[in-house]
């Protein structure tokens, strides 16, 4: 006779008042009061990433309970997609709805680590909102696809603070998800989902029928 399965159990969890708390409700803009909504969100055992409409990026750590704040400089847009990479630097990176992709280089307090905020700018190639971001493990590559199937490979040189990015696909429907493991990009649009070999240069469909 089978073995009956363990029971479900159900856990209700509060809202992070803690964390919510710490994000304004509302903003002040010369004479005008803006309404700050979330729209992006990270985490990991380190960190807690929060997007917002404001182009503020939140980053709580978990062990200092600590929230600190990043922003783009210039024009405030929607933060449309956050990745957070826990490596031998603890990096995020950030996309707006206009397509502008930063890299943070966080600063840390363990000897060796990095110990000063660095930034990285994806250079102009996306031209509308970022919809998918995804790490190689080492945080020396990242891809970025926007919502006209564009999809862009960034080189980072964390020692030498140099970032280069190029179009390595384009698809011709909005990227979706975005996943990256020993140099296979995994791709998702509205239409498809495919494998992109980074050596090869070469593309692989999963499956043959198109999404409706």
């Amino acid at each position: 006779m089978a073995s009956l399965a363990s029971p479900v159990i159900f856990k209700e969890f509060c809202p992070l008042y803690y964390l919510l708390n710490a994000i304004p409700t509302k903003v002040q803009k010369g004479f005008r009061s803006i309404v700050v909504y979330l729209t992006a969100l990270d985490t990991n055992g380190d960190y807690i990433a929060v997007g917002s409409s404001i182009g503020m990026l939140y980053l709580y750590c978990r062990h200092l309970n600590q929230m600190k704040k990043y922003n783009f400089e210039g024009k405030c847009e929607s933060i449309t997609f956050v990745k957070l990479l826990s490596c031998f630097d603890d990096l995020v990176a950030v996309g707006t709805a206009s397509g502008r992709v930063a890299v943070f280089q966080l600063v840390s307090s363990l000897p060796g680590r990095n110990k000063q905020l660095r930034r990285f700018d994806v250079a102009g190639i996306h031209k509308s909102s970022i919809t998918a971001l995804a790490w190689s493990p080492n945080g020396m590559k990242l891809f970025s696809g926007d919502d006209k199937g564009k999809i862009v490979y960034s080189a980072l040189d964390l020692d030498q603070g140099i970032c280069n990015s190029n179009l390595v696909l384009e698809e011709p429907s909005s990227i979706v998800q975005l996943d990256y493991n020993q140099k296979v990009l995994l791709v998702s649009t509205l239409q498809r989902t495919l494998l992109f070999y980074t050596e090869e240069k070469s593309v692989k469909q999963v499956g043959t029928q198109p999404r409706k």
